[in-house]
């Protein structure tokens, strides 16, 4: 996906669209890591903070949680807010 930095959606919203889609696509699966900050500012050419609000997004819905030391990695179903 390409991030289009000229639509109206802030930027760390279209990531956190991109990473919801995959996830609830079954494309980055239940317990397993979704990307990283550092592979997020890679993949779309965005800041590390910006990376970081997108994931703080997610997190803020129940999909992914933090795992000190070790990353981000997705909620399961039956674990998510409903």
């Amino acid at each position: 996906m390409v991030i289009d930095r000229e639509w109206d959606e802030p930027v760390y919203r279209q990531v956190a669209n991109i990473l919801r889609d995959q996830i609830e696509a079954g494309q980055i699966e239940a317990r397993r890591p979704v990307p990283s900050i550092r592979t997020l500012c890679q993949t779309y050419g965005i800041a590390r903070t910006t990376a970081a609000k997108s994931l703080r997004v997610l997190a803020d819905e129940g999909l992914i949680r933090q795992v000190a030391g070790r990353g981000w990695f997705v909620v399961p179903e039956d674990q998510r807010p409903r």
